[in-house]
């Protein structure tokens, strides 16, 4: 017969063993309640021009007092391509990126770094601008601005604004891809008209780390049997209004041809929709830019990818909203995982 000390010990566990069977699941990001629906943010193309420069703060205070998202991205440009990149500039755009209350994450747009080489931007190089944005908005590699949230990150590779994470078995990729055919035009404000051996070797540097990354991206949501994947950058390799020029010359885009098959070929492999949210055309889109009857499959020499859905975010002059986007309860799959509305700003 078990001894009294035995049957204490034996019901001690059974208690523990019950009290742990009732607590909820942790999901993989380390947050418990996986199976509730949330939502999140995205923003681009602002602030331009010295109006929208005094309304950020305000527009910061909409996205805070939305109190439910998870976090907010900034799909880059906070600035227009006209106006200076100036230390100090970064810098304030950083003391405003701090007042955010909920997880940050941004990537760099073109006109941040890739356009810096305008003679109205103040002629700097463009390799020494991205340097400098590293140094003063990814000084803590693998945690978001604003609230801390911990992301992976390619820091190894010297791309430290290069990030995923995952949320209730939703798959986030943040990725450096630039307008301007992803930093491919020359530097023309420093008077070069083609581009310069350092330029084409950034340039391969950061495609090959951003391919790479959706390929990790997809490898581990086909692993955790994620339920979606959400892309984020700044480069519209899709833009309406480049539609007629990439048509007549496809190389006008051709530094999006490896990230295009990329994102094609991994989206044809995977039993979920695919998500592409990016900014730079400052106009809000909704559509499926390789669907089977699309323009750009044959700009791109592509397959049809019918599984993807692009958002464009409204940016410049129309940045008078944010896109709220709600991720479904863990029950929800296909088509049903991912929605998005427009929200105004508040003034």
């Amino acid at each position: 017969m078990p001894s009294k000390t035995l049957k204490t010990a034996t019901a001690a566990l059974a208690l523990a063993l019950g009290l742990l069977a009732a607590q909820p699941a942790q999901a993989a990001d380390g947050t418990s309640d996986s199976n509730q629906a949330f939502t999140f943010a995205a923003i681009g193309d602002i602030p331009y021009g010295a109006t929208e420069i005094a309304k950020f703060p305000s527009r910061i205070q909409d996205l805070n007092a939305d109190k439910d998202l998870k976090f907010v991205a900034h799909v880059g440009d906070i600035k227009n391509g006209s106006s200076v990149c100036s230390d100090d500039y970064f810098s304030y755009i950083r003391t405003q990126f701090d007042t955010f209350t909920h997880p940050l994450v941004y990537t760099p747009g073109d006109n941040e770094w890739v356009d810096c080489h305008r003679t109205n931007n103040g002629a700097y190089n463009p390799l020494e601008r991205l340097d400098k944005l590293r140094e003063i908005f990814f000084n803590e590699p693998g945690k978001t601005l604003g609230a801390t949230m911990p992301v992976k990150t390619q820091e190894n590779l010297g791309l430290p604004e290069d990030v995923r994470f995952t949320k209730n078995r939703v798959a986030f990729s943040v990725l450096n891809v630039q307008g301007s055919n992803n930093s491919l035009l020359p530097w023309t404000g420093l008077g070069r008209t083609a581009p310069t051996p350092e330029q084409l070797a950034e340039v391969e540097h950061r495609t090959d780390a951003v391919i790479a990354q959706i390929h990790q991206t997809f490898a581990d949501a086909r692993r955790s049997n994620d339920r979606a994947v959400v892309l984020m950058q700044q480069a519209d390799m899709f833009d309406p209004s480049l539609l007629a020029s990439a048509t007549a010359d496809p190389g006008t885009v051709s530094g999006f041809r490896g990230i295009v098959q990329a994102i094609v070929d991994e989206t044809n492999h995977l039993d979920a929709p695919v998500y592409l949210v990016n900014g730079d055309s400052h106009v809000f889109a909704e559509n499926q830019p390789l669907a089977a009857s699309s323009p750009w499959l044959d700009i791109y020499g592509s397959p049809a990818a019918d599984n993807l859905q692009r958002i464009t975010v409204d940016g410049a002059s129309n940045a008078v909203d944010y896109v709220r986007f709600t991720v479904a309860g863990n029950s929800a799959t296909g088509a049903d995982v991912l929605s998005w509305e427009k929200v105004p700003f508040s003034g």
